[in-house]
């Protein structure tokens, strides 16, 4: 990708809200010329199809074993869905993890979704490049309407996408192919980094907060402290002056499910409106996705800062996240399950750095291995046994830990920064391309075959294969 990207030599108005310009001889066309809505039911049928998912990571065969996620009760209201389908979700816009997605994979998705198929000249790969970016960018505000910011079908199929000459829409997804390539090789060889060093940041917190420190060594070396017996299996064996409570006897207050309202609202003076999605890579609850919540309904959910909220359902169940701090109210989404814990009892940090340990994984598989699907209520989360020693030793504890861990956490927050930059580049140059702010067929044309090939079915996301970016699938 050395040649350099210019311009075309000229251009002129889109005549679209969204853009403002395409080059000279592009040309506008409306949807209803490229792609046309097909609804076929799978009904009776539908032990024939596997299920599909339209997610960040585009539209995956879910798996229907795990449990993971919703599922519709009536499968034979899903459609059909054939490679080279192009499936939208029209609803609910600015907040879906993904608005299109063109499928590689014969099956059958929730009938809530739109499937369209192509007609005319018109490239898929194109098109989905294109509304993907529009939708990177949450561009197509324009569009929608309603409380649930709705695209309307009709509003859809009239307005107008920039068609390049086919020849040219070939050159500009050969490039795209070719830039999805770099970046997943280079985001593959970073999440192999952070995975290793995760793995040894989370072998030195399962020594220090299930063995303790041995105070007659050097500063904070976990060796050399009388153990005993926990009672646990997973846990195996603790220092045997601390303590083994369950769950519910570390918090001050019972376990609290969330409210189960729409994230419909942004208003500064409400509480804010907390979503596993708010959460960043950091654990920091990150500004631009602030939503709020009504007053009166917030009041009977607000989270303080020291609380835990635990995933019970969905791609991220079993996950847990620590609220440090507030500026304002806050209450929290349903599928979050607030646990305040008693700090003369159990400080908040150390109860979140615990549920960063193998032990704690350990707990959720074999919790997993007992229920009929992947889902983790209250109710198990309060029989979870925590291993409690004396509050001084818990700050001696978190105070090694930092000391211990800030070269191994500095090192993945690089790793993750460089993803996030690349990811941003990367979304950017897709919508230039695709627009026509940049000229790349001069580069498709230069690139050698082999630069083509995509790695297989990798997301394009900061989050690991099989994660929903702190997410949940769309919901329906």
């Amino acid at each position: 990708m050395a040649t350099p990207l210019k311009p075309y030599p000229a251009y002129k108005p889109a005549g679209v809200p969204w853009l403002q310009q395409v080059p000279e001889h592009w040309d506008m066309l409306p949807n209803r010329g490229l792609v046309r809505k097909r609804k076929v039911l799978v009904g009776k049928r539908h032990k024939e199809y596997q299920l599909l998912s339209l997610t960040k990571q585009g539209i995956i065969v879910r798996d229907l074993s795990t449990g993971k996620g919703k599922f519709s009760a009536d499968m034979g209201t899903s459609q059909e869905v054939r490679k080279g389908d192009l499936v939208f979700c029209l609803f609910d816009v600015p907040e879906t993890p993904r608005t299109v997605g063109l499928s590689s994979h014969d099956g059958m998705i929730t009938g809530a979704y739109t499937v369209f198929e192509t007609i005319g000249n018109g490239s898929a790969e194109y098109f989905d490049y294109y509304y993907r970016a529009m939708d990177d960018r949450k561009m197509l505000g324009p569009l929608y309407s309603g409380l649930r910011n709705t695209i309307p079908l009709d509003r859809l199929l009239v307005a107008k996408t920039p068609q390049p000459p086919p020849v040219e829409q070939h050159l500009i997804v050969r490039y795209l192919h070719a830039l999805d390539a770099k970046v997943k090789r280079y985001i593959r060889t970073k999440r192999t980094l952070i995975a290793r060093l995760q793995e040894q940041k989370q072998a030195i917190i399962q020594r220090a907060v299930t063995r303790g420190l041995d105070p007659e060594r050097s500063p904070g070396a976990p060796s050399g402290v009388k153990l005993k017996p926990s009672g646990v299996e997973w846990l195996g064996e603790v220092p045997e002056h601390w303590e083994v409570k369950k769950l519910k006897y570390v918090i001050s207050e019972p376990l609290r499910y969330g409210a189960n309202e729409a994230a419909e609202h942004t208003r500064t003076d409400w509480p804010r409106y907390i979503r596993i999605t708010d959460f960043g890579y950091d654990g920091a609850l990150r500004p631009e996705t602030f939503r709020s919540l009504k007053p009166e309904i917030a009041q009977d959910y607000l989270v303080s800062a020291g609380d835990l909220l635990f995933a019970r359902s969905g791609a991220t169940v079993g996950k847990a996240f620590l609220v440090r701090s507030l500026t304002g109210e806050a209450c929290h989404a349903g599928y979050l399950i607030r646990a305040r814990p008693d700090q003369s009892i159990v400080l908040p940090e150390f109860l979140y750095t615990y549920t960063q340990t193998g032990a704690f994984n350990e707990w959720k598989e074999l919790t997993f291995n007992t229920a009929t699907i992947q889902n983790i209520g209250a109710d198990k989360y309060a029989t979870l046994s925590v291993p409690v020693p004396s509050i001084e030793e818990q700050r001696r504890i978190l105070q090694w830990l930092n000391e211990t861990l800030t070269p191994v956490n500095r090192a993945i927050g690089i790793a993750q920064r460089e993803i996030q930059t690349l990811l941003e580049y990367h979304t950017r140059l897709i919508a230039d391309v695709v627009t026509g702010a940049v000229d790349v067929t001069a580069a498709a044309k230069a690139m050698a075959v082999e630069a083509e090939e995509v790695m297989e079915e990798e997301p394009l996301s900061m989050a690991a294969e099989g994660e929903a970016e702190y997410g949940e699938d769309t919901e329906l």
